[in-house]
């Protein structure tokens, strides 16, 4: 059995809901976990892991933004240390988490973290157990799983929950692992989610958060076309999506994320559009959904239509930089 699964202590149950296997490797029996990507996703997910650990348990953490690792460190309790560069963090730490942009970013941290190749040379001999929950292609994310081999485990983890769900700790984690690797991964996840999901082999869980997106980018563009039609009908926003959200079209962009604003109040677009799931990022997403697609031979209809839309709210001055619900606005509807 490797190292990375051995369980080298157990934590009270009081510590949390279920029992947590952790690493120790001084005889003073604490653990290192380290965390890369200090976004606005990332920031409140190291917030939760930070309160989960042992408080004698060190949290390294890094970010290119040094203003963000400083905030961490001034307000956050327990030990923290911020590293000098991501093999820092993999020197230091033995459980890590990335959090990051885009399917470059997650190549040039790994390669930075793995090479040299001489982690298990250093003062942690144990094999690294690396969690990324960044939402990239799928193909990447298998080049670092084998880039990983035999410097520590590599998982795909992305998440759902948007950033209201990461201040909360109720995300949800869609995992690609081994199945040997799933309890150990799980009890690190639900110290910052509520729900992990296990899709199958690496690669698995980006497979699946690329599915739920693309129908999710879709359904935002029905949702929002369907609203303008209805309003431009004479219909009252609220009895409107009142009566969908009680019928058979129902979707989480009508019930929860509706784009017109002042029916949902705690909606992005009831503020503006502001915060919420960037347009950007829903047409990254949808674009990666369409190059994994396209590898695999899929045929899809409607993706490419949607892609040209997003790209048009993304081109429109009025729309970038909001939340992906603003494709409303670009429609023309009524605010």
């Amino acid at each position: 059995m490797s190292t990375l699964l051995v369980p080298l202590r157990r934590l009270p149950l009081a510590a949390r809901p279920f029992t947590r296997r952790t690493f120790a490797t001084s005889s003073s029996n604490l653990a290192s976990w380290g965390f890369i990507g200090l976004g606005r996703m990332g920031y409140p997910m190291a917030k939760n892991l930070r309160s989960h650990i042992p408080k004698g348990d060190t949290l390294v953490i890094h970010d290119v933004n040094t203003a963000a690792t400083s905030k961490f460190a001034e307000e956050v309790q327990g030990n923290v240390e911020v590293a000098s560069s991501v093999r820092d963090v993999a020197e230091k730490a033995e459980t890590i988490i990335t959090s990051l942009p885009e399917p470059s970013h997650v190549k040039s941290v790994y390669k930075a973290m793995l090479m040299p190749q001489t982690l298990l040379k250093g003062s942690i001999p144990q094999e690294r157990l690396f969690i990324d929950c960044s939402t990239i292609d799928p193909r990447t994310s298998r080049e670092v799983a084998q880039a990983a081999q035999g410097q520590g485990k590599f998982i795909d983890a992305p998440m759902s929950g948007g950033v209201v769900g990461a201040q909360a700790g109720k995300l949800t984690f869609m995992i690609g692992a081994p199945k040997e690797l799933v309890e150990r991964a799980t009890e690190v996840l639900l110290m910052m989610g509520k729900r992990v999901i296990h899709l199958g082999e690496q690669g698995a869980g980006l497979h699946g958060k690329l599915a739920n997106n693309y129908l999710l980018a879709l359904n935002n563009i029905a949702t929002a076309e369907a609203m303008n039609m209805g309003i431009k009908w004479g219909l009252d926003p609220a009895a409107l999506a009142d009566m969908i959200n009680t019928s058979t079209g129902r979707c989480w962009p009508s019930e929860v994320n509706n784009p017109v604003p002042g029916v949902i109040e705690s909606a992005p677009a009831s503020r503006g559009y502001e915060g919420g799931f960037g347009v950007s990022l829903a047409n990254k997403d949808l674009k990666l959904a369409l190059q994994a697609a396209e590898e695999a031979g899929i045929q899809v209809a409607l993706g490419p239509y949607a892609r040209d839309i997003y790209d048009a709210v993304q081109a429109n001055p009025e729309c970038q930089g909001k939340d992906f619900s603003v494709v409303y606005r670009h429609l023309g509807g009524k605010e």
